[in-house]
């Protein structure tokens, strides 16, 4: 699996944002990540959430991301718009589900999808929440701590 892009934000852009506007919360892409077992990625904004949240980090598959740029020709968004930290390259990431697995020494247990919701229709394009459906990412709890970096190019 290479890791194409890393991801943190601040503060919450879309969650309990429901009939109002998004946030403005930054997105910083970032070399490196430092994971920290049961508690999330320093700096993120899910970072000591709740006890035993399913998605202290969450990842999600280029191939998508690049499959959705050309369903729709979006070609101005970068893949932080879908708000997920790990951008990943060469794994299905569903298969990640109930399994423990791990990249560059830290350890990771695959919770559930990310669901999308019907913020991705104006964050990426109209119809991506339906495009999104079984495909819109990865949700994990952190097992062990540890640093990830990029791996590869974009």
């Amino acid at each position: 699996m290479d890791i194409v892009h890393l991801y943190i934000s601040p503060g919450h852009n879309f969650r309990g944002h429901h009939g109002g506007p998004p946030g403005e919360h930054p997105v910083m892409e970032v070399d490196h990540i430092r994971c920290v077992a049961g508690r999330g990625i320093e700096g993120d904004r899910y970072f000591d959430y709740q006890p035993d949240f399913k998605g202290q980090i969450t990842f999600f598959a280029e191939e998508v991301y690049r499959e959705l740029c050309e369903r729709f020709a979006v070609h101005d968004k970068p893949p932080s718009v879908f708000r997920r930290n790990v951008i990943t390259r060469g794994v299905d990431l569903q298969t990640l589900i109930g399994r423990e697995f791990e990249i560059q020494g830290v350890r990771f247990f695959g919770t559930e999808s990310c669901k999308p919701c019907y913020w991705m229709d104006r964050a990426f394009a109209p119809g991506a929440e339906a495009a999104l459906q079984g495909r819109g990412g990865l949700r994990a709890r952190i097992l062990t701590d540890g640093v990830v970096r990029v791996t590869c190019c974009g």
